[in-house]
């Protein structure tokens, strides 16, 4: 999808959400469906092959990698999760051809009535819901005006799936970055959900599927993506800026850019660098997912893991993204240069709250003994 994606780009800016043509080339390769389980058209593929597709979609341009992130694990987790009923009446019945993109986190509360609940709620950054067929609302049940207890300390929290018909969109998508993501802001009020179309949150018990990843929950899948996301788009600014080395002359100075020793060695350490975090991100994704795939617990230890690869392979991205962008000089701002959208991409996409200190310093009291486990991660 490289050269489509690459002529695609400007036009998904313009009209703030992916071109129709790469969704429509997303169905028609198979990659809109390929991470979902074995029933629902999918393919069920390892951690390392979900990061390396992320990573090469990031790598094409900033918001297809971010629809990948999104459309993906959305459709993953309510194939793997949803009852029966709700499986047939959003995959079955419309072939297992179903985008699926909004917010999980639970900003809505669903009062509990008669075979589901009476949600409203309104949710921010709703990723790739620009071209779904189908949205994902984050939500806490509310029995009695009181929220429902998994166990001490911790809310129970669902995700209601509901036709995007029945969705009020506010938009609100004006962005420095990620522009072509379609991650509108929407909202419902008193709208019935059904039981059947709801599944928890945490969910680690696929009612399909049988690969480890569908027993690891949507965190860990969630927390591979954003590694991967900020791998790839880091990766294309150091290619880019790899190829314009050659021809680039800053202002005053005759010797190329490439000729220069600085520009070597921050190549050397940047690309070292990348290429470290990518392995941890394996490492660390690879061992969970092995220890799971033999019987053993998904640990504490184990999620804290897979999360601290993700914090770090995410800031080692933003710092080789400021390398390559600062090494560029003026062919860096020029608008409409894969350069300057990756950077302004990066910049935004790395905001997001999945990746951020208070996610490390979660994981680093885990390490410590401080606390014994932490639900979020």
């Amino acid at each position: 999808m490289r050269e489509l994606v690459q002529a695609q780009a400007p036009e998904s800016e313009r009209a703030r959400t992916l071109t129709t043509a790469i969704v429509d080339q997303m169905w028609a390769t198979g990659l809109m469906t390929a991470f979902n389980p074995v029933e629902a058209g999918g393919l069920e593929p390892s951690f390392a092959e979900m990061i390396e597709t992320w990573i090469e979609m990031a790598w094409q341009d900033g918001s297809f990698g971010w629809v990948g992130i999104a459309n993906l694990p959305s459709s993953f987790a309510a194939a793997a999760y949803l009852p029966d009923e709700g499986f047939a009446e959003v995959f079955g019945a419309h072939r297992n051809r179903v985008t699926m993109g909004g917010q999980f986190f639970p900003n809505g509360q669903g009062h509990v009535v008669d075979g589901g609940y009476t949600l409203s709620g309104s949710w921010s950054f709703g990723s790739g819901t620009g071209h779904s067929e189908y949205v994902a609302a984050g939500f806490f049940p509310m029995a009695d005006g009181e929220m429902r207890w998994v166990s001490e300390g911790v809310p129970e929290m669902r995700v209601a799936v509901i036709p995007r018909e029945q969705i009020t969109f506010t938009d609100g998508w004006f962005v420095q970055g990620l522009k072509g993501t379609g991650s509108y802001d929407y909202n419902v009020q008193e709208l019935f959900v059904p039981e059947y179309r709801t599944f928890e949150l945490f969910a680690r018990e696929p009612l399909r599927g049988s690969s480890p990843a569908m027993r690891m929950g949507l965190m860990p899948v969630t927390a591979a993506g954003h590694a991967s996301w900020a791998l790839g788009v880091a990766k294309s600014m150091l290619d880019d800026v790899a190829e314009l080395a050659a021809t680039k002359f800053r202002m005053s100075d005759m010797a190329s850019l490439a000729s220069r020793p600085t520009f070597q060695k921050g190549l050397a350490h940047h690309v070292a660098a990348w290429r470290a975090a990518r392995l941890l991100v394996l490492e660390a994704f690879s061992t969970a997912e092995a220890a799971v795939a033999s019987g053993e617990a998904l640990t504490p230890m184990l999620r804290a893991d897979m999360r601290v690869a993700a914090v770090y392979a995410t800031d080692v991205a933003r710092e080789c993204a400021e390398w390559a962008h600062l090494v560029a000089g003026t062919s860096s701002i020029r608008e409409g240069s894969r350069l300057e959208r990756a950077f302004r991409d990066m910049y935004t996409g790395t905001q997001h709250a999945f990746i951020s200190e208070k996610v490390a310093m979660d994981a680093a009291q885990i390490w410590l003994g401080i606390i014994e486990d932490q639900f979020g991660l």
